[in-house]
């Protein structure tokens, strides 16, 4: 690889270009299963799977999908949130050379029907309240044949087995449902215990695709970036060089992030189980008494994360008095994280945050702060082990700019997807010459190190300035009273757009509006200044707890039009 000023801030051990074994998802599962047998692979309330025990949960799946006609190529929708299904589900379509299309449990019809007609999945996972809930209204214009129910009671043990269907039911809405028997509806663990595990062993080729991963992308058309065996695969590898301290077969990974996003998949799923680490599953990541007494129960040692859930964390009251102190170390991503929030949990934990940055389209990580460097607040590091990147102007996006100035980020790695599924002209236009165009605008520092200034669709512009948003976020989030926040621009007759910040202020605090924008006037530009601040309880997130400024323009556009 080309020699970048970045390479001299790798954390020491960490090579500069990895040497990647072409082994493909399941052979790193099976390389886990011959190393530690009888080590946890998954934790799930009081149920526990050894590895053992998930490779034969796995290859009787496979062996029931392959009975469903799934043979290499095809492709499975996985709809559920965290659950044990969910890992064993994963890895039975991979096991086949099929192709998993993993889908948001919060989806609504419009959104399912279209993913799965796009993908032509012919065989649907999912769990009964979700079948109960959409699928079953909509199940004649889906292109599944065969629907596998999944019950969140099943993998758990005495008592809790027995008494989950009463709690479950009582939840609103309900999250255990009765489904009735019939053609194409099949069982999950019924199935399972009732095949021997005798799957085929088709001939997987590192190239093969592994995932259809469905995206917005730059267009919110939502498209199937296809992820094959060699991005993921080299994308863990990236992961385990870039944190040489974690053991191999002696780390406990906290699955908060939903897995049917490419983040929680990768770094949370995947990595844990390559590692040999007990994977530790939390189906709601906005639970958050769960995920702190997953922490202290297990004694979690590595917890990938989104910045909201950091925040959250820190929030809860008398959380300095829990035992949260086995976390070593925590990869954020998703989200700029703020400095008093990365304080305060490294503070609570003793851990370290490393910050970084990836997109579904490259596995997804392609930056991250050096684990035993220097990290630096405010950028998303540097590029990872065999991933390079540039910045170049964004009109033409042909110019390579100079260290300081800002334009469009683009990257190139092993990680970067093959294209979109179907989709050659969206290809075309955000990958060339093995670059993919991020769509992020961003700067690198004298150091080698990258800040992202925001995305290319989210900037402001205001009699004639670039405004980015995040910096506003930035600044505002800093101020004692505010604990969550999310700035855009609004549509304005004289100056194109003005900036408008949405605040939620930390549980018993008070301040005006006059007071915030008072506390910006010596920390940002005045044209960068909002001329609206409205005051929220809370602020629509995403599955992942990402703030979702899109939903924010909408609903300002919605009050213009009526005006």
């Amino acid at each position: 690889m080309k020699e970048r000023i970045w390479h001299k801030a790798y954390g020491k051990g960490v090579p500069v270009d990895l040497s990647f074994d072409e082994i493909v998802l399941p052979d790193l599962v099976r390389r886990s299963v011959e190393k530690f047998p009888d080590r946890p692979a998954v934790h799930f309330m009081n149920g526990t799977l050894t590895y053992r025990e998930l490779l034969d949960q796995v290859e009787r799946l496979a062996t029931a999908l392959s009975d469903l006609g799934i043979g290499k190529d095809g492709r499975v929708a996985i709809h559920l949130p965290n659950l044990p299904q969910t890992v064993i589900a994963s890895y039975a379509v991979l096991f086949l050379g099929a192709q998993a299309v993993m889908t948001n449990p919060m989806y609504v019809e419009r959104e399912i029907e279209h993913q799965w007609k796009d993908a032509g999945c012919t065989v649907a996972i999912t769990t009964d309240f979700l079948f109960d809930r959409m699928l079953k209204g909509i199940r004649d214009r889906l292109p599944v044949k065969h629907f596998i129910i999944a019950s969140i009671p099943e993998y758990l043990r005495f008592p809790i087995k027995q008494l989950a269907p009463l709690k479950l039911k009582k939840a609103d809405p309900p999250l255990i449902a009765k489904v009735d028997p019939g053609p194409g509806i099949y069982f999950f663990r019924k199935l399972v215990n009732e095949t021997a595990p005798k799957p085929p062993r088709p001939d997987i080729d590192f190239e093969d695709l592994a995932l259809l991963q469905y995206t917005g992308g730059t267009t919110g058309v939502a498209k199937g970036a296809m992820l094959t065996h060699k991005n993921l695969s080299s994308n863990v590898q990236q992961l385990i060089a870039w944190f040489p301290s974690a053991e191999s077969g002696k780390e406990v990974v906290l699955g908060a992030l939903p897995f049917f996003h490419i983040f929680g998949f990768t770094v949370a799923m995947t990595f844990a189980n390559t590692l040999g680490a007990a994977l530790v599953l939390a189906p709601n990541p906005r639970d958050i008494p769960a995920l702190i007494k997953s922490i202290n129960k297990h004694k979690v040692t590595l917890f990938p994360a989104v910045p909201a859930m950091f925040n959250a964390i820190n929030q809860y009251p008398g959380v300095d008095k829990i035992d949260i102190g086995s976390v070593k170390s925590c990869f954020s991503g998703s989200a700029p994280l703020p400095l008093d929030v990365q304080q305060r949990f490294e503070e609570l934990t003793g851990c370290k945050i490393v910050e970084g940055f990836g997109m579904t389209e490259t596995s997804p990580v392609t930056h991250a702060n050096p684990l035993g460097g220097v990290r630096k607040i405010g950028t998303i590091g540097i590029p990872v082990c065999g991933t390079d990147a540039r910045i170049v102007d964004a009109e033409t996006g042909k110019t390579e700019l100079a260290l300081g100035e800002e334009g469009e980020l683009l990257v190139r790695g092993p990680q970067v997807m093959k294209g979109y599924w179907k989709r050659p002209d969206e290809t075309e236009k955000i990958l060339k010459d093995g670059w993919l165009s991020t769509g992020d605008l961003a700067a690198i520092d004298e150091d080698g190190y990258f800040i992202i200034m925001g995305r290319k669709k989210d900037m402001i512009i205001a009699s004639g300035y670039n405004i980015y948003p995040d910096e506003i976020d930035k600044e505002l989030i800093a101020h004692p009273a505010i604990v969550e926040c999310c700035t855009i621009g609004v549509p304005d007759p004289k100056r194109g757009e003005s900036v408008k910040a949405f605040v939620v202020l930390t549980e018993g605090e008070s301040v005006t509006e006059e007071a915030i924008i008072a506390f910006l006037k010596d920390k940002l530009a005045p044209y960068k200044i909002p001329k609206m601040i409205e005051f929220r309880k809370d602020l629509p997130k995403s599955s992942m707890m990402k703030l979702l400024r899109r939903e924010l323009r909408e609903e300002e556009l919605k009050k213009l039009s009526r005006k």
